[in-house]
Protein backbone atom coordinates (compact mmCIF):
# COMPACT_ATOMS: atom_id res chain seq x y z
CA UNK A 1 0.00 0.00 0.00
CA UNK A 2 1.29 3.49 -0.90
CA UNK A 3 2.45 5.69 1.96
CA UNK A 4 0.55 8.83 2.99
CA UNK A 5 3.07 11.25 1.48
CA UNK A 6 2.85 9.69 -1.99
CA UNK A 7 -0.96 9.64 -1.96
CA UNK A 8 -1.13 13.24 -0.73
CA UNK A 9 1.22 14.36 -3.52
CA UNK A 10 -0.96 12.63 -6.11
CA UNK A 11 -4.09 14.29 -4.72
CA UNK A 12 -2.41 17.71 -4.91
CA UNK A 13 -1.33 17.02 -8.49
CA UNK A 14 -4.80 15.90 -9.61
CA UNK A 15 -6.47 18.88 -7.93
CA UNK A 16 -4.10 21.21 -9.79
CA UNK A 17 -4.80 19.44 -13.09
CA UNK A 18 -8.55 19.61 -12.48
CA UNK A 19 -8.35 23.37 -11.92
CA UNK A 20 -6.50 23.78 -15.23
CA UNK A 21 -8.94 21.65 -17.24
CA UNK A 22 -11.90 23.45 -15.67
CA UNK A 23 -10.42 26.83 -16.57
CA UNK A 24 -9.70 25.66 -20.15
CA UNK A 25 -13.29 24.46 -20.44
CA UNK A 26 -14.60 27.88 -19.42
CA UNK A 27 -12.27 29.66 -21.86
CA UNK A 28 -13.32 27.36 -24.71
CA UNK A 29 -16.99 27.93 -23.85
CA UNK A 30 -16.53 31.69 -24.15
CA UNK A 31 -14.64 31.37 -27.46
CA UNK A 32 -17.16 28.84 -28.77
CA UNK A 33 -20.00 31.31 -28.35
CA UNK A 34 -18.31 33.88 -30.56
CA UNK A 35 -17.15 31.30 -33.12
CA UNK A 36 -20.61 29.71 -33.27
CA UNK A 37 -22.25 33.08 -33.86
CA UNK A 38 -19.89 33.74 -36.78
CA UNK A 39 -20.55 30.45 -38.56
CA UNK A 40 -24.31 30.59 -37.96
CA UNK A 41 -24.39 34.04 -39.54
CA UNK A 42 -22.10 32.98 -42.40
CA UNK A 43 -24.03 29.87 -43.51
CA UNK A 44 -27.17 31.58 -44.94
CA UNK A 45 -25.04 34.13 -46.81
CA UNK A 46 -22.77 31.46 -48.25
CA UNK A 47 -25.68 29.23 -49.27
CA UNK A 48 -27.62 32.07 -50.90
CA UNK A 49 -24.57 33.31 -52.79
CA UNK A 50 -23.90 29.78 -54.05
CA UNK A 51 -27.53 29.35 -55.13
CA UNK A 52 -27.48 32.64 -57.04
CA UNK A 53 -24.21 31.66 -58.71
CA UNK A 54 -25.59 28.25 -59.71
CA UNK A 55 -28.68 29.88 -61.20
CA UNK A 56 -26.76 32.52 -63.10
CA UNK A 57 -24.18 30.10 -64.46
CA UNK A 58 -26.91 27.62 -65.43
CA UNK A 59 -28.70 30.33 -67.38
CA UNK A 60 -25.89 30.55 -69.90
CA UNK A 61 -24.02 27.79 -71.72
CA UNK A 62 -23.36 25.84 -68.58
CA UNK A 63 -20.12 26.58 -66.79
CA UNK A 64 -17.93 26.48 -69.90
CA UNK A 65 -16.96 30.14 -69.61
CA UNK A 66 -16.08 29.95 -65.91
CA UNK A 67 -12.35 29.33 -65.59
CA UNK A 68 -12.74 27.91 -62.07
CA UNK A 69 -15.22 25.30 -63.28
CA UNK A 70 -13.17 23.91 -66.14
CA UNK A 71 -12.31 20.27 -65.52
CA UNK A 72 -9.17 18.56 -66.72
CA UNK A 73 -7.38 15.28 -66.13
CA UNK A 74 -6.35 15.09 -62.50
CA UNK A 75 -2.62 14.56 -62.05
CA UNK A 76 -1.67 17.21 -59.49
CA UNK A 77 -3.80 17.69 -56.39
CA UNK A 78 -3.67 20.40 -53.73
CA UNK A 79 -5.15 19.26 -50.40
CA UNK A 80 -6.01 21.84 -47.73
CA UNK A 81 -6.32 20.16 -44.30
CA UNK A 82 -7.74 22.54 -41.68
CA UNK A 83 -6.66 21.79 -38.11
CA UNK A 84 -5.96 23.86 -34.99
CA UNK A 85 -2.77 25.40 -33.65
CA UNK A 86 -3.10 23.67 -30.26
CA UNK A 87 -3.98 20.26 -28.93
CA UNK A 88 -6.09 19.13 -25.96
CA UNK A 89 -9.19 18.95 -28.14
CA UNK A 90 -9.80 15.22 -28.37
CA UNK A 91 -9.68 13.64 -31.82
CA UNK A 92 -10.32 16.96 -33.61
CA UNK A 93 -6.91 17.19 -35.30
CA UNK A 94 -6.27 13.48 -35.73
CA UNK A 95 -9.59 13.02 -37.56
CA UNK A 96 -8.60 15.64 -40.17
CA UNK A 97 -5.17 14.07 -40.63
CA UNK A 98 -6.69 10.59 -40.92
CA UNK A 99 -9.21 11.80 -43.51
CA UNK A 100 -6.42 13.48 -45.47
CA UNK A 101 -4.29 10.33 -45.41
CA UNK A 102 -7.30 8.25 -46.47
CA UNK A 103 -7.91 10.55 -49.45
CA UNK A 104 -4.23 10.42 -50.45
CA UNK A 105 -4.14 6.61 -50.30
CA UNK A 106 -7.58 6.12 -51.82
CA UNK A 107 -9.12 8.73 -54.10
CA UNK A 108 -5.80 10.35 -55.06
CA UNK A 109 -3.56 7.30 -55.09
CA UNK A 110 -0.79 7.74 -57.63
CA UNK A 111 -1.35 11.49 -57.97
CA UNK A 112 1.18 14.22 -57.26
CA UNK A 113 0.09 15.58 -53.87
CA UNK A 114 0.81 19.03 -52.42
CA UNK A 115 -0.38 20.05 -48.95
CA UNK A 116 -1.49 23.56 -48.03
CA UNK A 117 -1.99 23.23 -44.26
CA UNK A 118 -4.14 25.64 -42.28
CA UNK A 119 -3.27 25.21 -38.61
CA UNK A 120 -0.03 24.35 -36.86
CA UNK A 121 -0.94 20.72 -36.19
CA UNK A 122 -1.45 19.93 -39.88
CA UNK A 123 1.74 21.78 -40.79
CA UNK A 124 3.83 19.87 -38.24
CA UNK A 125 2.37 16.52 -39.27
CA UNK A 126 2.88 16.82 -43.02
CA UNK A 127 6.12 18.81 -42.85
CA UNK A 128 8.00 15.87 -41.33
CA UNK A 129 6.73 13.54 -44.05
CA UNK A 130 7.61 13.26 -47.74
CA UNK A 131 4.90 15.63 -48.99
CA UNK A 132 5.48 18.98 -50.64
CA UNK A 133 4.12 21.53 -48.14
CA UNK A 134 3.17 25.17 -48.75
CA UNK A 135 3.95 26.80 -45.43
CA UNK A 136 3.06 30.49 -45.68
CA UNK A 137 -0.58 30.19 -44.58
CA UNK A 138 -0.54 27.69 -41.70
CA UNK A 139 -0.70 30.42 -39.03
CA UNK A 140 -4.07 31.67 -40.21
CA UNK A 141 -5.69 30.88 -36.83
CA UNK A 142 -3.58 33.45 -35.01
CA UNK A 143 -6.06 35.95 -36.46
CA UNK A 144 -9.15 34.37 -38.01
CA UNK A 145 -10.21 37.16 -40.37
CA UNK A 146 -11.53 37.20 -43.91
CA UNK A 147 -8.45 39.07 -45.16
CA UNK A 148 -6.06 36.38 -43.87
CA UNK A 149 -8.17 33.51 -45.18
CA UNK A 150 -8.69 35.27 -48.51
CA UNK A 151 -4.93 35.27 -49.12
CA UNK A 152 -4.85 31.46 -48.84
CA UNK A 153 -7.95 31.11 -51.03
CA UNK A 154 -6.49 33.39 -53.72
CA UNK A 155 -3.27 31.40 -53.72
CA UNK A 156 -5.18 28.15 -54.35
CA UNK A 157 -7.39 29.77 -56.99
CA UNK A 158 -4.50 31.39 -58.88
CA UNK A 159 -2.48 28.16 -58.77
CA UNK A 160 -5.45 26.24 -60.20
CA UNK A 161 -5.95 28.75 -63.02
CA UNK A 162 -2.20 28.67 -63.81
CA UNK A 163 -2.37 24.89 -64.14
CA UNK A 164 -0.15 24.17 -61.12
CA UNK A 165 -2.92 21.94 -59.76
CA UNK A 166 -5.75 20.08 -61.43
CA UNK A 167 -7.91 19.78 -58.32
CA UNK A 168 -8.13 21.49 -54.93
CA UNK A 169 -9.73 19.71 -51.97
CA UNK A 170 -10.65 20.99 -48.50
CA UNK A 171 -10.58 18.65 -45.47
CA UNK A 172 -12.11 20.14 -42.33
CA UNK A 173 -14.47 19.61 -39.39
CA UNK A 174 -18.00 20.88 -39.93
CA UNK A 175 -19.61 22.21 -36.76
CA UNK A 176 -22.87 20.49 -35.85
CA UNK A 177 -23.04 21.04 -32.10
CA UNK A 178 -20.73 21.22 -29.09
CA UNK A 179 -20.23 17.46 -28.92
CA UNK A 180 -20.38 16.61 -32.64
CA UNK A 181 -18.08 17.59 -35.50
CA UNK A 182 -18.44 16.05 -38.96
CA UNK A 183 -15.38 15.48 -41.15
CA UNK A 184 -15.83 16.91 -44.64
CA UNK A 185 -13.66 16.17 -47.67
CA UNK A 186 -14.97 18.78 -50.07
CA UNK A 187 -13.94 19.60 -53.62
CA UNK A 188 -13.07 23.28 -53.83
CA UNK A 189 -11.84 23.45 -57.43
CA UNK A 190 -13.01 22.81 -60.05
CA UNK A 191 -16.38 24.11 -58.90
CA UNK A 192 -18.85 21.30 -58.33
CA UNK A 193 -22.36 21.59 -59.77
CA UNK A 194 -24.01 20.00 -56.78
CA UNK A 195 -24.50 22.02 -53.60
CA UNK A 196 -23.52 19.49 -50.91
CA UNK A 197 -26.74 17.56 -51.41
CA UNK A 198 -28.94 20.54 -50.56
CA UNK A 199 -32.29 20.95 -52.22
CA UNK A 200 -32.00 22.73 -55.54
CA UNK A 201 -33.69 26.07 -55.79
CA UNK A 202 -35.97 26.99 -58.67
CA UNK A 203 -34.34 28.91 -61.48
CA UNK A 204 -34.81 32.66 -61.22
CA UNK A 205 -34.80 35.12 -64.08
CA UNK A 206 -32.30 37.72 -62.84
CA UNK A 207 -31.85 41.14 -64.40
CA UNK A 208 -28.08 41.50 -64.58
CA UNK A 209 -26.26 44.80 -64.97
CA UNK A 210 -23.91 45.67 -66.58
CA UNK A 211 -23.75 42.19 -68.13
CA UNK A 212 -24.04 38.51 -67.31
CA UNK A 213 -20.38 37.77 -68.03
CA UNK A 214 -19.21 40.67 -65.86
CA UNK A 215 -21.39 39.54 -62.96
CA UNK A 216 -20.06 35.99 -63.20
CA UNK A 217 -16.46 37.21 -63.36
CA UNK A 218 -17.03 39.14 -60.14
CA UNK A 219 -19.35 36.70 -58.41
CA UNK A 220 -17.45 33.45 -58.91
CA UNK A 221 -14.18 34.47 -57.17
CA UNK A 222 -16.16 36.04 -54.32
CA UNK A 223 -18.25 32.90 -53.88
CA UNK A 224 -15.14 30.70 -53.79
CA UNK A 225 -13.44 32.90 -51.20
CA UNK A 226 -16.59 32.84 -49.06
CA UNK A 227 -16.70 29.04 -49.36
CA UNK A 228 -13.06 28.84 -48.25
CA UNK A 229 -13.68 31.24 -45.35
CA UNK A 230 -16.76 29.25 -44.31
CA UNK A 231 -14.66 26.06 -44.04
CA UNK A 232 -12.20 27.88 -41.76
CA UNK A 233 -15.04 29.24 -39.57
CA UNK A 234 -16.58 25.76 -39.37
CA UNK A 235 -13.25 24.36 -38.22
CA UNK A 236 -12.73 27.18 -35.73
CA UNK A 237 -16.11 26.60 -34.07
CA UNK A 238 -15.56 22.84 -34.12
CA UNK A 239 -12.18 23.23 -32.43
CA UNK A 240 -13.62 25.15 -29.47
CA UNK A 241 -16.51 22.72 -29.19
CA UNK A 242 -14.16 19.73 -29.24
CA UNK A 243 -11.84 21.32 -26.68
CA UNK A 244 -14.74 22.24 -24.40
CA UNK A 245 -16.03 18.66 -24.53
CA UNK A 246 -12.56 17.18 -23.97
CA UNK A 247 -11.82 19.47 -21.01
CA UNK A 248 -15.24 18.77 -19.49
CA UNK A 249 -14.56 15.04 -19.69
CA UNK A 250 -11.05 15.52 -18.28
CA UNK A 251 -12.49 17.49 -15.36
CA UNK A 252 -14.99 14.70 -14.66
CA UNK A 253 -12.25 12.06 -14.82
CA UNK A 254 -10.11 14.09 -12.43
CA UNK A 255 -13.03 14.26 -10.00
CA UNK A 256 -13.47 10.47 -10.12
CA UNK A 257 -9.74 9.95 -9.62
CA UNK A 258 -9.79 12.31 -6.64
CA UNK A 259 -12.52 10.24 -5.01
CA UNK A 260 -10.41 7.10 -5.38
CA UNK A 261 -7.25 8.79 -4.14
CA UNK A 262 -9.00 10.31 -1.10
CA UNK A 263 -10.49 6.93 -0.25
CA UNK A 264 -7.01 5.41 -0.59
CA UNK A 265 -5.58 8.21 1.58
CA UNK A 266 -8.17 7.61 4.32
CA UNK A 267 -7.60 3.86 4.23
CA UNK A 268 -3.83 4.30 4.38
CA UNK A 269 -4.15 6.81 7.21
CA UNK A 270 -6.53 4.52 9.11
CA UNK A 271 -4.16 1.59 8.63
CA UNK A 272 -1.26 3.69 9.95
CA UNK A 273 -3.29 4.76 13.03
CA UNK A 274 -4.34 1.16 13.69
CA UNK A 275 -0.72 0.01 13.50
CA UNK A 276 0.33 2.71 15.95
CA UNK A 277 -2.43 1.72 18.39
CA UNK A 278 -1.43 -1.95 18.13
CA UNK A 279 2.19 -1.05 18.80
CA UNK A 280 1.21 1.05 21.86
CA UNK A 281 -1.03 -1.71 23.23
CA UNK A 282 1.64 -4.30 22.62
CA UNK A 283 4.23 -2.14 24.38
CA UNK A 284 1.93 -1.51 27.36
CA UNK A 285 1.20 -5.22 27.69
CA UNK A 286 4.89 -5.99 27.54
CA UNK A 287 5.66 -3.50 30.32
CA UNK A 288 2.73 -4.56 32.53
CA UNK A 289 2.97 -8.28 32.01
CA UNK A 290 5.40 -10.62 33.68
Amino acid sequence: MANLKEVKQRITSVVSTQQITKAMKMVSAAKLRRAQDKIVQMRPYSQKLTNILNNVSASQDGAADIVFAQKREVNKVLIVPVTSDKGLCGAFNSNVIKATNAAIKGQFAGKEITILPLGKKAYENFKKREFSVISQFYQVFTDVSFDNVRAAAEFAMNAYVAGDFDQVVLVYNEFKNVATQIIRTEQFLPMAKENNGEEKVAETDYILEPSRSYIIEELVPTSLKIQFYKAVLESNASEHGARMTAMDKATENAGELLKELRLMYNRTRQAAITNEILEIVAGANALGGK
